[in-house]
């Protein structure tokens, strides 16, 4: 679908240069002489360079939908991931290193939304919080007040996070996927 320069805006996936790219930032410049222009900065889907492009309202370019999928988790096996359409119990294989550092937070049957382009996998995404359970947290110190003071702590996957005091070894808490921090306490 043939979109306007001045019509991208952040969050839309174009096709620019012979690549997939994610708009990530746009600013509408009305300079004083000269024509109106949408200057872009663009992420590349699948090698994740950046690049800073103006647009004017004249120019056209190709506007892509994503295809989103539901897909579980089932296993890792060496340096890739194995998961499962839930539609069609189709397996498909990425690597681990395609979803990086937050691949840790996979649990078996987790389901996670993979959007897809041209049956190509493009992006994962991953539930926005996981409950874990700590396995490693330095015991309290008597006379740290809670309002400003958090203590380091090892999760049952091997990410550490840092939790505030009173949260101890063996509890279970919710921490956000995409930050990597404590939330609260599990249920």
């Amino acid at each position: 679908m043939k979109i306007n320069g001045n019509q991208i805006t952040p969050g839309m996936v174009i096709q620019h240069d012979g690549g997939l790219w994610a708009a990530v930032k746009t600013n509408a410049v009305k300079p004083g002489k000269g024509g109106a222009f949408n200057q872009v900065e663009l992420k590349n889907l699948i090698d994740g360079r950046k690049l800073n492009e103006r647009f004017r309202a004249d120019e056209t370019v190709e506007r892509v939908r994503l295809e989103q999928k539901d897909f579980q988790f089932l296993y890792a096996e060496g340096d890739d991931l194995v998961f499962m359409d839930t539609a069609t119990y189709d397996q498909i294989t990425i690597a681990t290193d395609f979803i990086g550092e937050r691949a840790a937070f996979l649990q078996d049957g987790m389901t996670v939304t993979v959007e897809m382009h041209e049956e190509r996998p493009i992006g994962v995404k991953l539930p926005d919080h996981v409950v874990l359970e700590i396995v490693e947290a330095d015991p309290v110190v008597k006379g740290q007040t809670a309002a400003s003071s958090y203590k380091p702590a090892k999760l049952e996957n091997g990410l550490r996070v840092m939790v505030p005091p009173f949260i101890g070894t063996g509890e279970r808490i919710v921490v956000d996927t995409n930050e990597v921090t404590y939330l609260r306490r599990a249920d």
